[in-house]
């Protein structure tokens, strides 16, 4: 299975320097495109988007996050790092699996 990431242009470009695919997105047209693509495409196992590109499409990402398997969608910080009104990933992690790391 494929990791992909959706955000931020320097996200997008960083993980293309490890071979992972992206789509950079700027409105939150592109960020339901690239997520559609995303979920349509059965190779792909993990998505992850950048804390800004969610916040174009905040109901979908926060549904996407809470209720996804395969794929899995995770809301990752972008290259300024976490904002401060998001939960730490750990957080979210023991939200929707109920395990603590």
């Amino acid at each position: 299975m494929k990791l992909m990431v959706i955000g931020h242009q320097d996200a997008v470009r960083g993980f293309a320097l490890v071979g992972v695919e992206g789509q950079i997105v700027t409105t939150s047209e592109a960020v339901n495109q690239a997520l559609d693509a995303a979920l349509n495409d059965k190779s792909i196992g993990i998505i992850l988007v950048t804390e800004e590109a969610a916040a174009l499409a905040r109901q979908r990402v926060d549904r996407l996050t809470a209720h996804s398997t395969i794929p899995l969608v995770v809301e990752i910080p972008g290259p300024g790092g976490p904002q401060a009104d998001r939960p730490a990933l750990s957080e979210v992690i023991r939200r929707t699996t109920g395990v603590r790391i």
